[in-house]
């Protein structure tokens, strides 16, 4: 994702060579300096890519606790459905038992 934004790979700075001319830098100081640079550009790399397999890891379990949620809510929208019928059924049943009481005069 990051790739196509950044100018220079870690490779590219490493194979870099400058003109060498009688009043330049010291050689040795910008090769140290370039080699502290590669450092940090294979350590920005390996964050950069270890924080995308991280994304990807977490935007796969948001999906999967998406898709929970929408099973929890259908579950109980299912439950709240069901719960007036069942309590109407122990109702009715009640009152069948208390009428079948009166009517053929059982106690029990």
């Amino acid at each position: 994702m990051y790739q196509n934004k950044i100018s220079l790979s870690p490779q590219e700075i490493l194979e870099k060579e400058f003109k060498i001319d009688t009043r330049g830098y010291r050689l040795k100081e910008v090769d140290q300096f370039l080699d502290v640079v590669i450092s940090d550009y294979e350590q920005f790399f390996n964050i950069i890519n270890h924080m995308e397999q991280e994304k990807a890891e977490l935007l796969k379990e948001i999906m999967n606790l998406k898709q929970e949620l929408r099973n929890a809510r259908m579950n109980v929208e299912i439950a709240k459905d069901r719960e007036p019928r069942d309590v109407n059924n122990v109702d009715v049943l009640r009152r069948l038992s208390q009428l079948e009481k009166m009517v053929y005069g059982k106690d029990d």
